[in-house]
């Protein structure tokens, strides 16, 4: 088979819809608090006196659980995946998410049944990339409730998902440069983006100090910084400096893709410090394996390429 014939064969798929994922429990008041006080966010009730999941809940009801693909009875058994699976048998086996985005028709209610059904929208001409050779993929998920007072569903919401079926880019191996030929100019690792709001708080880490927004009218301390309080509202803050010990609330290790300089597997935490707040940082001095939730650490002030600090988190005992 050409090339050509396999990729007609692919878009034949392009507009398929496929069936139904039910969702194993009604939208709940249980999860939605769980949710809440993991995120942070109040509960919240509409006029009826209903609990208002969230909306980037939305997924998470017709999630399969911990288990692979164990949907609940009465769910479609197509694979809406199945054109990746086409592309992968024509020597383009890696998978890399590119982006999603979520819309929102209306809040959902505790009390309503949701389910999802999911279309393949495209297939991007062949496009190169740093990460190799291969096809932009992307598929629609429509997100609906039961719960219509007409007995008509309703359409609550959408997901699009975006993935990069591809060859991988072959690594070279450069030659040593030969006498007088120019050195290949090392990758620097990227400067953050530095704005009016969170100046104070980059100057602040070259200087060893890890500095935390207060509002002056009610004292809550937030970060990332912003303009206003989110608490009140008020336009007055000043700051405080932050001890820089705290736990790792959460984590991820970074796999793949690689990107230069960072060393990989590569451990990034939540960290919660002691004063309350949470920031975004690596882990460094632990192998990733041995990152653990709930994990005491110290901020630790790194130079990179002689001008860049950047503060990142060393487990203590």
């Amino acid at each position: 088979m050409t090339d050509q014939d396999w990729m007609t064969e692919a878009r034949a798929f392009v507009g398929k819809q496929y069936g139904r994922v039910l969702a194993w429990d009604k939208v709940n008041s249980a999860m939605i608090r769980q949710w809440c006080e993991l995120m942070g966010v109040k509960v919240k009730t509409n006029k009826d006196g209903k609990v208002i999941a969230p909306p980037a809940m939305l997924q998470v009801w017709c999630m399969e659980g911990p288990v692979q693909n164990n949907y609940p009875p009465g769910s479609t058994t197509e694979n809406p995946y199945e054109v990746l699976k086409l592309i992968e048998a024509h020597d383009f086996p890696s998978t890399v998410a590119v982006n999603s985005e979520l819309t929102f028709d209306r809040d959902v209610v505790e009390g309503e049944d949701l389910y999802y059904t999911t279309r393949l929208d495209s297939i991007s001409e062949q496009k190169t990339t740093g990460l190799g050779t291969g096809y932009f993929v992307t598929l629609v998920m429509d997100y609906f409730s039961t719960a219509a007072k007409d007995g008509a569903d309703e359409k609550v919401g959408q997901l699009m998902f975006r993935v990069f079926k591809f060859r991988p880019a072959q690594v070279h191996t450069p030659a040593p440069a030969a006498a007088g030929e120019a050195a290949i100019p090392k990758i620097k690792r990227p400067a953050p983006g530095v704005s009016d709001d969170n100046r104070f708080f980059w100057e602040g880490v070259k200087q060893g100090k890890l500095l935390i927004q207060r509002c002056k009218s009610c004292g809550d301390l937030h970060h990332p910084p912003g303009p206003v309080c989110p608490k009140c509202h008020s336009f007055e803050w000043d700051t405080i400096e932050s001890s820089g010990k705290g736990t790792v609330y959460s984590f991820v290790v970074m796999h793949y893709p690689e990107v230069p300089p960072f060393e990989y597997p590569n451990p990034v935490g939540l960290i919660e410090l002691e004063e309350g707040v949470r920031l975004i940082s690596q882990l460094i001095g632990i192998k990733p394996g041995e990152v653990k939730i709930g994990q005491k650490v110290q901020v630790e002030f790194v130079t990179f390429d002689g001008d860049l600090t950047l503060p990142q988190f060393r487990p203590v005992a």
